[in-house]
């Protein structure tokens, strides 16, 4: 039987991109790390890696094996967890990515008190516009924000957002107060991704739709940089209400037809689909969700 700790330090060796590096992780000697990989490519029968002076790199065996190896190992850690759910006490690690603008205002706070809570627990976060692929990176957790592409992941909706039309004072002047949706269409407007904000569908006060097609003169992947270019006056944005107190309250930004409301955006939890989900990761989606955090 293929001995879990020599799988465990394969993962790691990989992961690290050295057997230094991995024995550092790993709090053992680069011999120890050696001798087990070595031994587990006898046990298998095939090369998984391969070495030289100056770089290390997986074979194909290797490349199948290591997926696989990292599915198997998440799946013992949640198990563990699972087994273990009865204690308050968390333990391990729990690996978490989101947006860039959603997660460094919104998750990594979270993040932060929720490991303040559990000291035990070894937290790592990482911020990417790019959806990040769960199972290779071993990554519990995904935070995302608006619809979901079909995946074979997990999901579960942790909450909601409002998106604000915002614009400066300055472009407000230029072009004048919009009345009405037709109005707004006309005017200059701002955009996350090309092709992909150019419709939008907005609800009146009585609750009538009204369909909104605008064209973009600027774009941006991020929701920081659509701010700056609205605040300079380039045009209209939809941003989040989470990022807007500040430029609201200080009358950097204006709202634009606050009668009408855009769709909101639904938080998504995003995890893999293994047969347990550990206790951490279903606790942090708990904390995510709680209305007040202490």
């Amino acid at each position: 039987m293929i001995n879990l700790n020599r799988l465990s330090m394969f993962v790691a060796v990989v992961e690290a991109g050295s057997f230094t590096a991995a024995a550092d992780t790993l709090g053992v000697t680069k011999a120890v790390v050696s001798v087990n990989i070595k031994q587990l490519e006898q046990e298998l029968g095939v090369a998984l890696l391969t070495r030289s002076t100056r770089r290390l790199a997986l074979t194909g065996a290797g490349e199948g094996f290591y997926a696989e190896c990292a599915r198997l190992l998440r799946e013992a850690e949640a198990a563990v967890d699972q087994a273990r759910s009865g204690q308050d006490t968390l333990s391990g690690s729990l690996r978490v990515t989101a947006t860039v603008d959603y997660g460094n205002r919104i998750v990594a706070p979270a993040l932060a008190a929720f490991a303040r809570r559990h000291p035990a627990l070894r937290v790592s976060y990482q911020a990417s516009s790019a959806h990040a692929d769960l199972i290779g990176d071993r990554l519990d957790l995904a935070i995302r924000v608006g619809a979901l592409a079909d995946s074979s992941y997990r999901a579960t909706p942790i909450g909601e957002f409002k998106l604000l039309m915002v614009a400066s004072p300055a472009l407000l002047a230029a072009h004048g107060a919009p009345r009405t949706p037709q109005a707004l269409a006309a005017m200059p407007w701002l955009a996350n991704r090309p092709g992909r904000s150019d419709h939008w569908r907005l609800s009146d006060s009585k609750g009538r739709e009204h369909a909104l097609r605008v064209a973009p003169v600027a774009h941006a992947d991020t929701a920081s940089a659509l701010l700056a270019f609205a605040e300079a006056g380039c045009g209209v944005a939809a941003l989040p209400d989470w990022l807007l107190d500040a430029p609201l309250a200080q009358g950097v930004l204006q709202q634009v037809l606050p009668s009408y409301a855009l769709p909101p955006q639904p938080v998504f939890a995003v995890y893999p689909g293994t047969r347990h989900v550990s206790a951490k990761v279903r606790r942090f989606i708990d904390f995510l969700r709680a209305p007040e955090r202490p």
